[in-house]
């Protein structure tokens, strides 16, 4: 099992663990470990869960990426995760990786898009995205669980005035 920094809460580790295991799942086409994955996934907070996958998708788009996001690559993205998933995902929905993506860059208002197709929906697509990237940049997924995790624990700690 990964060994995630000794300060961070319970429940950041247990994010980290169940993204990290539903990734590496994903990328392999391994669908029971995937649904087994998200179904721990889905005992968490999901504002939480949603929070640390927006931001490691974000970033993953960023590096993968570098010349700039236009439409079309966002719409290369979605078209690729949908074909990677589909051979081993039979529940796959376009729509919710628009909603996944969208959402995650602030196009749309991402919570009220999960409110309306439920996070049950929601939170397997946005691990499909993140496992999509994290293939497509050759990355390894606990470096942007542990940049995500620290970003937001440090936004939390920021005064406001």
């Amino acid at each position: 099992m990964q060994q995630w920094p000794a300060d961070w809460p319970r429940p950041a580790k247990d994010i980290a663990t169940g993204t990290a295991v539903a990734v590496t799942a994903a990328v392999a086409g391994e669908a029971e470990a995937f649904t087994d994955a998200v179904d721990r996934l889905l005992t968490a907070d999901a504002d939480q869960v949603r929070s640390v996958h927006s931001a490691m998708v974000r970033e993953l788009l960023e590096d993968t990426h570098a010349d700039g996001l236009s439409g079309e690559a966002v719409q290369a993205v979605l078209e690729r995760c949908a074909r990677a998933a589909a051979p081993w995902a039979p529940n796959l929905d376009v729509t919710a990786l628009a909603v996944v993506l969208t959402g995650a860059l602030g196009l749309t208002d991402y919570d009220e898009d999960t409110l309306r197709v439920g996070w049950p929906v929601i939170l397997p697509h946005a691990l499909l995205v993140v496992a999509d990237l994290v293939a497509a940049g050759k990355a390894p997924v606990d470096r942007y669980l542990r940049r995500a995790i620290g970003e937001i624990a440090r936004a939390e700690t920021v005064e406001m005035p």
